[in-house]
């Protein structure tokens, strides 16, 4: 069955203390956002709508090529965020998946699960939970006496035994896209943020008598939400751990993998050596028995194999196989160095080529 999506992405993000709306601040160079997204196409899901609303202005352009945006013109709560998307999936029939787009961390395979289950149990819902040591400020998952999902009670609500309760909504869901329209309707405001919450449709479905499940996650991690510079910069060590881990698996040296950031776009082939202080950002790729840093940035960059790039800064660059930078090299954009060439200490390219074995050993400026 077809599935589509709805990313949220309309929040002011206060606790940022930013100019910035929250879901375009970055994880290794990507804004949060687009990890979702991505994440949503990865998993097979080619329809996806945006909700956008506080400074949508810078929202928007990072969303607009592979998604419909739609424009909540008042946050009044995530109930009213999906409502407003009804139009724009007015003529869809089938699992509708709701993201936050301000988790980077969901996956693909975690998504593709959400949409199976429901689909195989032709539940109204299915939530992703998860369990936590200490849950507060997170909705709870609340059952009935057999172990069904009852409804979900945020934490402002909820009474002594209610948040006493470890097992908490994650804010992804999937939907039976019609059951979820019919209930947004019903959805009312009475509760102690003056809010429409999403998750009263848990409690309007089961009512209805449809199934409404759950699904445990094998990894919170993959639920952390990004609502402070200090949540932001732990997002980032765990993708920066999932993603070193990874290369690590596929054949890449790390001398010291916390000292590695490398971005979710990056491909590195078979017998890279990643020296300590080496960032790889945006589209770069390295070929085989490459050794990059140390204190290297390369963003956009395309190397070769057997290259040496040593104490470099490259943006927009190509190094060809067997070419040498550094130390302290800058190639700036459109910088060339065709294979077997050298950019030495301290030389500075931009816009040039540097022929096939030719050097410009040190201290020198090419553009």
């Amino acid at each position: 069955m077809e599935a589509a999506a709805i990313v949220l992405a309309a929040g002011a993000g206060t606790r940022m203390k930013s100019k910035k709306p929250k879901v375009a601040h970055e994880v290794l160079g990507k804004p949060l956002v687009r990890w979702v997204v991505d994440a949503a196409h990865e998993a097979g899901i080619g329809r996806i709508a945006t909700v956008v609303g506080h400074e949508r202005q810078q929202v928007e352009p990072l969303v607009e090529a592979d998604t419909e945006v739609v424009v909540q013109p008042e946050r009044r709560g995530t109930a009213d965020a999906v409502a407003v998307c009804a139009d724009a999936l007015a003529d869809f029939d089938g699992s509708l998946v709701v993201l936050s787009g301000d988790c980077p961390l969901i996956t693909a395979a975690t998504i593709r699960r959400l949409v199976d289950m429901r689909e195989q149990a032709d539940a109204a819902v299915v939530v992703l939970t998860m369990e936590l040591e200490n849950p507060y400020g997170y909705g709870r998952i609340v059952r009935d006496r057999v172990g069904a999902v009852e409804r979900i009670v945020e934490q402002k609500d909820a009474n002594s035994a209610e948040a006493a309760i470890c097992e908490c909504n994650s804010g992804f869901y999937c939907f039976d896209a019609r059951a979820l329209f019919e209930a947004l309707s019903q959805v009312d405001d009475d509760n102690a943020q003056g809010e429409f919450y999403l998750t009263d449709v848990l409690a309007i479905c089961r009512a209805a008598g449809r199934p409404v499940l759950a699904l445990p996650t094998d990894d919170p991690s993959e639920c952390l939400g990004v609502n402070s510079r200090a949540q932001l910069a732990e997002a980032t060590k765990y993708a920066q751990r999932r993603i070193n881990d990874a290369h690590l698996a596929a054949g890449v040296t790390m001398t010291d993998p916390d000292q590695v950031w490398i971005g979710p776009d990056v491909v590195i082939e078979q017998d890279v050596e990643l020296l300590p202080q080496t960032f790889l950002m945006g589209s770069t790729s390295v070929g085989e028995d490459s050794v990059i840093g140390p204190n290297s940035r390369l963003t956009d960059t395309v190397v070769g194999c057997g290259c040496v790039i040593d104490e470099t800064v490259a943006v927009e660059a190509r190094i060809d196989d067997g070419a040498s930078c550094g130390p302290r090299a800058y190639l700036r954009p459109a910088a060339h160095l065709c294979e077997g060439a050298k950019a030495g200490t301290h030389v500075e390219i931009k816009k040039s080529t540097v022929g096939k074995g030719s050097k410009v050993p040190h201290l020198s400026y090419i553009g």
